[in-house]
């Protein structure tokens, strides 16, 4: 590791407390000793369950040396509540301590700009990496390695048990399940998504029928791991969107059969490919899927965009989205969604939530091809709970959509624990139920619309009412403290180190990619764009004070080994968006770290 200014990490502090410690506040200087790894997440962003799960194995494989700490440091206003992280945290089973930090304390003391970011902290109690993003798991095992053998020499390594507490299992028919469809025989199938199951319920909602899956996650016949999506075909079976398998697979309700339909079970990752045999593709995260112009589309939340599946011919293809995060309409292949999470289908428009800008849009035909445009929501900063024309409406982390038979479509408002209408032919949106907790889906059963109570672990039926609910508006913007930057000219620079024993792979061509972007656009006069270099120049236009600047990198590195040809390689990549404020005196650089420590 390279030297550098030793840090010593600031104290964890956060007003939720602590979750998984039975009861116990945690502070570093009792954790000296250990190598403590910090996870800073929101359990609305996708990028933050992929680093859950690369965490895993490197959490079980060195039990006795390292304690990771995940700080849960919200962006909406629905994750700064307790009980919301203490449901997050047994949804996506997470099986170490995690400090509740509504107030960003832990956050800014730490000075992170990303979710996620990873901190790094010695037996010593010195900070000695950071990362931002996913991707970065090969890295950690080599620094861990590392570090246990430096401090064991050293004396300063102390083994044994962590402080991890598993909190009380609680019984109850379906755990925070993510979608439903209603099957011909007037049944319901339900992803039971944190038991990794499908279940199936009897007419009334409540009563199990069977049940889908071992229960434990895996990827075989009986096996899936955190499932959401479900959609009829054209067949009679039912396809599943396998999200943390990166899998669709195919449910047989006839036989009982489950087969896959595409993935390999690999997450995707950039620069691999994006169309081909189905079965032979990686997929990332794919959360819903909707049949739709003679096809089944996907809503492939991991890397913000809508693929497609055609049965006829066994293959998958990117229909839309540019895997850049952000709210971007016009042609298919050159929109940004943000985590698109849930899609409904109308003859003539597919209709997606896409969550991370709490935005309602869809898919239609233009010529040839497709286009995608917004009915409801401005970007990734405003969110809120506010009915009236769709121009100011506000909905707060949508995941689901629904559509009417009279055209237009309700949307599981997932942290407003509402349930929405758009109505495409006035133009206004309505609240149709309040007191859900974050729902998730919901389906038509005859006059009835059926609610995915997530949160409550149950279905709930609703008659579609003929009068809207009246609530009292409420819009919020993502807080978090602005960076003064100086007026004119700012120099950005994403650090990237690549971990001991790698280097850049520059074998064919270059191997990072910085895009900049802004809102609003005229914030930058110079600078903004697509290239190579992981430092840029920017200038910042005259007469505009704020905005955010929006910043995507991407670093490849290999492994040294002259002796291989094929060394395994690693993609790091991580999307910023970070409010910047134009004042005299501010600063003149703006450092982002993707991997290493800003000298």
């Amino acid at each position: 590791m390279a030297p550098h200014a030793r840090v010593r990490a600031p104290e964890l502090i956060g007003k939720g407390g602590w979750l998984n410690t039975g009861g116990t506040a945690l502070t570093l200087a009792a954790l000296r000793g250990r190598i403590v790894i910090l996870d800073f997440w929101t359990f609305c962003c996708v990028n933050c369950l992929h680093v859950l799960d690369e965490l895993r194995e490197l959490e079980e494989k060195h039990r006795d040396t390292v304690v990771i700490i995940g700080v849960h440091s919200p962006k909406f206003v629905h994750e700064a509540e307790h009980q919301a992280v203490v449901d997050a945290v047994e949804r996506y089973e997470v099986h170490h301590p995690v400090l509740d930090d509504p107030e960003l304390a832990t956050w800014k003391q730490y000075a992170v700009r990303a979710w996620p970011t990873l901190v790094v902290i010695d037996p010593e109690g010195y900070v000695v990496a950071q990362h931002a993003g996913e991707g970065h798991a090969h890295a950690l095992e080599q620094l861990v390695g590392e570090l246990e053998a430096q401090h064991a020499a050293k004396g300063t390594l102390r083994r044994g048990d962590g402080p991890y507490v598993a909190p009380e299992p609680v019984a109850t028919d379906l755990r925070f399940p993510g979608k439903a469809v209603l099957l011909p025989g007037g049944t319901f199938l339900v992803s039971d998504s944190t038991r990794h199951q499908l279940v199936e319920l009897a007419a009334d909602g409540e009563s199990v029928v069977a049940r889908v899956g071992s229960g434990e996650r895996g990827f075989g016949p009986d096996g899936f791991s955190e499932p959401q999506g479900l959609a009829l075909l054209p067949d009679g079976t039912v396809a599943v969107a396998d999200t943390v398998n990166h899998a669709l697979r195919a449910y047989d309700p006839a036989t009982g059969a489950v087969t896959t339909l595409a993935g390999t079970g690999r997450q995707w990752m950039q620069g691999r490919p994006t169309s081909g045999p189905a079965t032979e593709v990686d997929l990332s995260s794919p959360w819903d899927v909707a049949w739709f112009a003679d096809r089944l589309w996907i809503a492939m939340a991991g890397v913000h965009q809508l693929w497609t599946y055609d049965p006829a011919t066994g293959a998958v293809e990117v229909a839309a989205g540019t895997t850049n995060e952000g709210l971007v309409d016009g042609p298919a292949p050159e929109a940004w969604f943000a985590q698109p999470s849930g899609l409904a289908a109308t003859e003539d428009r597919l209709w997606v939530a896409d969550s991370e800008t709490s935005a309602l849009r869809y898919v239609e035909r233009d010529g040839e091809g497709f286009a995608v445009r917004t009915a409801v929501g401005t970007g990734l900063f405003d969110f809120g709970h506010r009915d009236g024309e769709a121009a100011q409406a506000l909905f707060q982390h949508p995941l689901g959509v629904t559509a009417l038979p009279d055209g237009s479509v309700a949307v599981s408002d997932t942290y407003n624990h509402a349930l929405r209408r758009y109505d495409p032919a006035t133009g206004e949106v309505t609240t149709l139920a309040t007191d859900l907790r974050e729902p998730s889906d919901a389906v038509l059963a005859g006059d009835d619309i059926v609610v995915v109570e997530s949160a409550r672990h149950r279905l709930t039926r609703l008659r579609l009412p003929e009068e809207a609910v009246r609530v009292e508006s409420v819009a919020h913007r993502t807080q978090r403290a602005a960076t003064d930057v100086a007026p004119g000219r700012l120099r950005l620079d994403v650090v990237f180190q690549a971990p001991t024993g790698q280097k850049l792979d520059t074998r064919y061509g270059p191997s990072t990619r910085l895009l900049v972007s802004s809102t609003p656009p005229e914030l930058l006069a110079e600078g903004s764009g697509t290239g190579t270099d992981l430092g840029r120049d920017l200038v910042l236009a005259d007469g505009v004070t704020e905005g955010v600047l929006h910043v995507s990198a991407m670093a490849a590195s290999c492994d040294y080994d002259p002796e291989n040809e094929y060394p395994a390689c690693h993609m790091h990549q991580q999307d910023w968006g970070v409010p910047v404020r134009v004042v005299p005196g501010g600063a003149e650089r703006l450092p982002l770290v993707l991997a290493g420590l800003d000298a």
